[in-house]
């Protein structure tokens, strides 16, 4: 089941629909009980919470993702012509602290961030 489906059936059931017939659920049924419904709402704020922690910021799109070669070329030029972590990290759509962390690995700064070059 996609979760824009679950998501449509449980709002129905919090707004006391009932998502089958789109009757309205009897007073007496559990739907309408007040502890049901606000249940019902958490779970779908949960599961906005979900989504939007799932969304990838745009300007960190390659986060986690492997770093090639030619990109690794690319960020030691870069830095080696005067750019700034900040910078770099906009370039090359990661984290500020994914370029530190390469440029410790390949020996362009030291460990804990400086941005001095070392050789």
């Amino acid at each position: 089941m996609e979760t824009v489906e679950a998501r449509k059936i449980i709002r129905n059931l919090a707004d006391g629909i009932d998502p089958v017939t789109g009757e309205v659920f009897p007073m007496d049924s559990p739907y309408q009980h007040p502890q049901v419904i606000r249940s019902l709402y958490a779970a779908l704020a949960t599961m906005d919470r979900q989504k939007k922690a799932r969304q990838v910021d745009p300007s960190r799109s390659k986060a986690g993702s492997p770093w090639t070669n030619e990109e690794e070329a690319q960020l030691i030029d870069a830095f080696d012509s005067g750019m700034h972590i900040d910078g770099l990290a906009k370039i090359h759509s990661r984290t500020p602290a994914a370029i530190t962390a390469r440029l410790e690995k390949l020996g362009k700064i030291e460990a804990g961030g400086s941005q001095e070059a070392t050789g």
